[in-house]
């Protein structure tokens, strides 16, 4: 028999598949349609107002790898830093999911938040011993009911987890379990990652060389005050330079006494030779004053004459007498033209004067050049002996100074390595280590499933449901509905086909 989609038999046309003909056997058993989408929609009103709006859920985010390095541990001021970051592998990141999952934090997670409460009751007339024993055990079931609860879980491709914590308790409750969780994880990660104790033990040398030091400026004061000297080291410094300059004021005194030494020998054998007086000035004068007088004399007797001659013959006496007094007043003349005086003044001599007081002066100044020299020895020993008791005094003093700059160096050494622990303490205060809470947890203000979200989806899905059911109970019913199965399934044409309701 050939099987055609439309097919003619005793005048009736066998109709196709159609919409009405899918959505017939929803109205045919509509009553199991109707029971399943009431029951699925009630039960998702049950579930959004018994568990969704009282689910809540609490999340954080832990990032592994954020290196922190720390300083080693060492007696130099700057302590070299330990560079020990690495790429963060997959099997890092398990580990700290592991490290999430703690036995021993979640119990004390559970026993923080008080999780065991109200899972079991005890009464005040118990043995103790099962009051303890219960109370363990709640607690031993809050721990396993947590791990069960808590997701741990590693982002792929990333070094970030996240933890996820859902509880129909209080959001209080949710949050408090992943705060505390987020508090005990950084404790055990930072025991794990630093050593303890360091900070008191850098607080104690810190202390102890603080009294070190105070005791060295102790005795650095003492010492100023009971030598009566405050810097030995610089007063031995001037005075070897005074020691120097004395000593070469010394050299050159001895070699003035010997320049003036033989100076004054060679004044006195100058002196020796050199006349005390020499002549100034030497006039050689004629007799004037005679030959003045023997002038005017010889004037007179020519006067005489010429007046006797006037009187008298020349062969008078008178005239004769004139004329002998003019010829020896001439001759008179004549010697005393020929004779001469030399005046002559003498002085002190100026070169032998000078011989004279440049000897006073050399002899004063040998004297005080010794007298000088004497002082200079004498300052030069006083200050020799000065300069071994402050070289003694600068030792001591050097002493006392390197001991006071050591503990000073100490103090500071360990007051900067214990700044350096104290700031890494308050690090991990602030719990910033090699992990790190990128996303810390906190109370969640909405549950996690909305109840209208709930209700809109068990609406939408007891509306499935019931199609579902529908169906599957049209496939249960034995019953033909349509031309076509009888066809197929008896194998058999049909001859005549009767409608329910003539149309």
């Amino acid at each position: 028999m050939e099987k055609t989609s439309n097919k003619k038999l005793a005048g009736y046309e066998i109709p196709t598949l159609t919409v009405r003909d899918m959505l017939r056997p929803l109205f045919r058993h509509r009553l199991v349609m109707l029971t399943t989408f009431s029951t699925v929609f009630l039960a998702s009103i049950v579930v959004a107002r018994d568990w969704a709006s009282h689910y809540w859920v609490a999340t954080m985010q832990v990032v592994v790898g954020r290196e922190r390095l720390e300083p080693a541990v060492t007696p130099q001021p700057t302590a070299a830093v330990q560079a020990t970051s690495k790429v963060v592998t997959t099997d890092d990141v398990d580990s700290e999911v592991v490290l999430l999952q703690g036995r021993d934090m979640l119990r004390e997670v559970a026993r923080t938040c008080k999780l065991a409460e109200g899972g079991s009751s005890s009464s005040s007339n118990k043995d103790p011993h099962d009051q303890d024993f219960s109370r363990a055990a709640a607690l031993e079931g809050a721990t396993n009911a947590l791990a069960a609860a808590i997701k741990v879980e590693a982002q792929r491709s990333s070094r970030v987890i996240d933890v996820r914590y859902g509880s129909t308790r209080s959001p209080e409750t949710a949050a408090c379990v992943l705060q505390r969780l987020a508090n005990l994880y950084l404790q055990k990660h930072l025991r794990l990652q630093r050593p303890a104790g360091t900070l008191d033990f850098f607080a104690e040398e810190t202390d102890r060389y603080q009294r070190a030091l105070a005791e060295s400026e102790k005795q650095l004061v003492r010492f100023s005050a009971t030598g009566g000297v405050a810097a030995p080291e610089i007063l031995r410094a001037n005075l070897a330079q005074q020691l120097v300059l004395s000593e070469a004021g010394l050299h050159q005194a001895r070699q003035t006494i010997a320049a003036d030494q033989q100076r004054i020998e060679n004044l006195r054998n100058q002196m020796a030779l050199t006349p005390s007086r020499s002549s100034t000035s030497e006039t050689s004068l004629a007799a004037n004053t005679l030959l003045e007088q023997l002038h005017s004399s010889l004037l007179a007797s020519q006067l005489k004459k010429t007046q006797l001659l006037m009187k008298y013959d020349p062969s008078y006496p008178l005239v004769k007498e004139v004329d002998e007094e003019i010829a020896n007043t001439n001759s008179a003349i004549a010697d005393a033209e020929r004779a001469k005086y030399v005046n002559t003044t003498t002085d002190r001599d100026l070169t032998f004067e000078y011989l004279r007081q440049d000897l006073a002066k050399t002899e004063a100044d040998l004297a005080s050049e010794h007298a000088r020299a004497s002082a200079l020895q004498t300052s030069i020993q006083d200050m020799r002996l000065r300069m071994v008791q402050l070289d003694a005094r600068a030792v001591q003093q050097t002493s006392l100074l390197r001991e006071a700059r050591a503990n000073e160096d100490n103090y500071l050494l360990y007051l900067t390595k214990r700044e350096q622990e104290r700031t890494s303490d308050a690090l991990d205060d602030k719990r910033i280590a090699n992990v790190a809470i990128a996303v810390p947890p906190e109370v969640p203000i909405l549950p996690a499933r909305s109840p209208r979200s709930v209700i809109f989806a068990g609406f939408w899905g007891a509306l499935l449901l019931a199609i579902v059911a529908g169906y599957l109970a049209e496939l249960a019913d034995p019953s033909f509905r349509s031309l076509s199965e009888v066809e197929e399934i008896l194998n058999i044409p049909i001859l005549a086909a009767v409608p329910k309701r003539a149309e």
